[in-house]
């Protein structure tokens, strides 16, 4: 089609700072920013989905789609639409310049009347890919497969009950793994959508984590046959679509992981929504990951508090991203990984160019966030103040415990003779609550005063 998508912006959006009143400007994002010693950009590593922002067409169960994307238009040859959808998805990137996108295979390009042709579709839309990845410069953050919306897969991928769906589940991995490597993407992810169960009545829990763990080996064996080299990502979720996902969260990821011997072959890509969906906050399920050794990358959006769903909406909490980030940070930061927003906009925003001021906002936001958890990592309070609580597992008794020298029987026999004889010691949650906040506020003082001095 060759033609412009985004009217409304021209060329790249720009740094306006906070005072700016071009809404189509940053507000903080600043890519070449030093940060702790590092880029801006490397540290966040930002990308944009390509399901939600150029697939989606605004629909919701009670209503078709509202939103004007002229290249998916039902009236379209399928591929000429996917070439069209390309385009747009790329004049996207480059005018809001970020490093990275993500895509399912599906979302590229249409299936096919048959599996040959689905892949015949792929290969082809991929030529042009590359030719737009190396015309942008934009990289590819990770791939994945649509394993959960063909109806062949309404009773789960490698979970089902038919082995032939499980092989044309693996096929299609196998297809879209290479395609990724292809692209030089730097993960594969796989999201369980419909690995678990409705009901109890007809399903083998046994038998079914049999078949998962089976698949997810293949597929690191497929990895290392074909030199990829990125990192592989479960994606947990507790339910929605299925009632109950296997992948519930972080920790019984890495005990799946850990019983199967694959706690070193797969890492977690963690969603902020799938975390509240699980009952978690973001905050614990990045510290988990990361002190269990699987972090990988992160799905950046929120879901609304009163609502007991998947809602996808951009995040817009500095508070909450902050500790995030924070604990991104203590763990060495981010390797393969990155924040792709995986955030949609709400039914009402029509508009082609709202997707801009949804991606901007969610980008200053996390800009923000990064800001702060610098300057908690910086001053240091917070982790003074954990050392110190855990100060005593640095003693004797502390490390003749770990070290498996004391019996409990010796333990027992002190304290009862007095020896041993504590007292509590307050934990400081609210000290350490206005540390945070304190944090928060030196951040925006700082960028009020840059500020001013730009203005002076």
């Amino acid at each position: 089609m060759n033609q412009d998508f985004f009217p409304d912006v021209e060329g790249r959006i720009p740094f306006g700072g906070l005072r700016s009143e071009d809404p189509l400007s940053f507000k903080v994002y600043q890519p070449d920013r030093l940060v702790l010693g590092k880029r801006m950009e490397d540290h966040l590593r930002i990308a944009v989905c390509y399901w939600h922002s150029f697939n989606w067409p605004g629909s919701d169960v009670f209503g078709s789609g509202t939103f004007d994307r002229p290249w998916n238009d039902p009236r379209l040859d399928p591929m000429i639409a996917a070439r069209a959808k390309l385009e747009a998805a790329f004049e996207f990137f480059d005018k809001l310049g970020v490093p990275f996108f993500c895509f399912h295979d599906r979302d590229m390009a249409p299936e096919g009347a048959t599996f040959a042709e689905s892949t015949a579709n792929l290969q082809a839309i991929l030529d042009d890919a590359e030719a737009h990845m190396a015309r942008t410069g934009v990289r590819l953050l990770w791939g994945t497969a649509n394993l959960f919306s063909h109806p062949r897969y309404t009773a789960g991928a490698a979970t089902n009950p038919d082995p032939e769906i499980f092989a044309v589940a693996a096929a299609q991995v196998k297809v879209m793994l290479e395609a990724t490597h292809r692209l030089g993407g730097a993960n594969y992810v796989l999201w369980g959508g419909r690995e678990g169960y409705e009901t109890l009545l007809n399903t083998d829990l046994a038998r079914e984590e049999q078949q998962l763990a089976r698949f997810l080996s293949l597929v690191a064996e497929h990895k290392h046959r074909i030199g990829f080299k990125g990192a592989l990502l479960l994606e947990p979720k507790p339910q929605e679509p299925t009632k109950h996902q296997y992948d519930y969260d972080s920790a019984t990821v890495y005990g799946f992981l850990a019983r199967h011997g694959l706690e070193h072959e797969y890492r977690v890509n963690l969603e902020a929504n799938h975390a509240t969906l699980a009952g978690h906050s973001f905050h614990h399920e990045v510290a988990t990951a990361v002190s269990l050794g699987i972090f990988g990358s992160i799905d950046a959006n929120r879901g609304d508090y009163q609502n007991g769903w998947d809602t996808d909406q951009f995040p817009n909490s500095v508070d909450e991203l902050a500790l995030t980030l924070y604990e991104i940070l203590r763990g060495g930061g981010l390797t393969t990984g990155g924040f792709n927003f995986d955030a949609k906009l709400r039914r009402q925003s029509l508009d082609r160019t709202d997707l801009f001021h949804g991606h901007i906002g969610g980008i200053d936001t996390l800009a923000r966030s990064l800001l702060v958890a610098a300057e908690l990592i910086e001053r240091g309070a917070l982790e003074a103040r954990r050392a110190e609580r855990y100060a005593g597992w640095s003693g004797e008794l502390g490390r003749s415990i770990l070290s498996g020298e004391v019996l409990l029987e010796m333990l027992a026999g002190r304290v009862l003779t007095g020896e041993i004889d504590p007292r509590p010691v307050s934990g400081r949650q609210e000290l350490l609550e206005n540390l945070v906040n304190q944090a928060i506020w030196a951040v925006d003082a700082a960028v009020d005063a840059a500020e001013d001095g730009a203005a002076g």
